[in-house]
């Protein structure tokens, strides 16, 4: 299958962060067709991270996620586009690093690997567990792949996840008095959650709050509801912790605040030849930090991701594919050229 070809195979398969089995056994069979010794890494029964290798310590890993938001949308394509769930964030991504691994075996750069993870779209429970894989320690460059309009992305929001949960008291919708909302209760904690004074940060940007998810009551004519919860996500600017301080200040025990997931703001590498920008979004990134020094680059724009027109262009898709072997073979030989000299200086030292 050639580059195209491929990302629409990928984009036809539903994988919803859950239900990843089938694209990882189609990627596992894939990879080993071309010649990789390939490992289905077990992260939960019938979700397995996908990991390639050449055969040779892999010193730079190409890596995205399989699972995707729902709701599954097939491939279509014209003459600028490649469309369906998927296009950009991120089977387009899963392909184009494949073709940049094929070309670079090519090239006779052996030392490179590929790293498929589940779960990203939620919790990356599989970069997490990928983390603790042993093909970690031989890694040292980790080059990650989100939808950046192939702009090398020297710094990425992080990310709170957190459950707000009232309790109350039900009643007859007719005899409201004798309830306690915790519906209401939840709508007060949240107008003031809005209001907060967030932190911003001249590298990073501003602190964005989401009110993701509502939820509460049973039907209209039971009033003062038992129970209510809201889902919030926030992009972090800074470390976690001055946000969680703000957030619980802000509650001040009206609510049961419960932390589902967080990720730092990470700061990345620029490399000379490659544009580069900031991004607002969290990645696997910051649960993969035994993989060596990140870098983030892709094709498509993160503003396609997630929609119901998700896309990535034709040509991104296969500028993509050059920027990833061009940035890898770099940072491949840059090491290599260190090396030898060190080796050299070692020798001059010991004459």
């Amino acid at each position: 299958m050639n580059l195209f070809e491929l990302t629409r195979r990928l984009i036809d398969i539903p994988s919803p962060s859950g239900e990843e089995g089938e694209v990882g056994r189609f990627l596992a069979s894939h990879l080993g067709g071309l010649g990789y010794a390939v490992e289905s890494q077990e992260v939960a029964e019938g979700r397995a991270n996908v990991i390639a290798t050449t055969g040779a310590r892999p010193r730079v890993v190409l890596s995205t996620h399989m699972d995707t938001v729902p709701p599954s949308i097939a491939s279509g394509e014209d003459e600028e586009f490649i469309r369906g769930r998927g296009a950009c964030d991120a089977k387009g991504i899963i392909a184009a690093q494949i073709a940049a691994s094929e070309r670079l075996r090519a090239e006779g750069f052996a030392e490179v690997g590929l790293l498929f993870t589940v779960d990203e779209e939620l919790g990356s429970v599989g970069a997490r567990a990928a983390n603790e894989h042993a093909l970690a320690r031989d890694c040292e460059f980790l080059i990650n792949g989100e939808p950046t309009e192939n702009k090398l992305a020297v710094g990425s929001k992080g990310s709170l996840r957190v459950r707000l949960a009232c309790e109350g008291r039900a009643a007859h919708s007719a005899y409201p008095e004798h309830g306690d909302s915790a519906i209401e209760k939840l709508l007060d904690v949240l107008a003031d959650v809005r209001a907060c004074a967030w932190p911003a940060d001249e590298f990073f940007g501003e602190t964005t709050c989401n009110v993701g998810t509502v939820a509460g009551g049973t039907r209209p004519n039971v009033i003062h509801a038992a129970e209510a919860e809201a889902v919030l996500q926030l992009r972090l600017v800074t470390d976690s912790s001055r946000v969680k301080g703000i957030l619980e200040r802000t509650v001040a025990g009206r609510a049961r605040v419960e932390y589902l997931s967080v990720a730092e703001p990470v700061r990345m590498r620029a490399v000379e030849g490659f544009e580069s920008e900031v991004v607002r979004f969290t990645t696997d990134i910051p649960y993969l930090t035994n993989w060596g020094v990140p870098l983030l680059l892709g094709p498509g724009s993160i503003l396609d991701a997630h929609t119901a027109h998700e896309k990535v262009s034709k040509r991104e898709l296969e500028e993509s594919v050059g920027l990833y072997a061009r940035l890898a073979r770099s940072l491949l030989m840059s090491r290599s050229e260190a090396g030898r000299g060190a080796t050299a200086a070692e020798g001059e030292l010991r004459g």
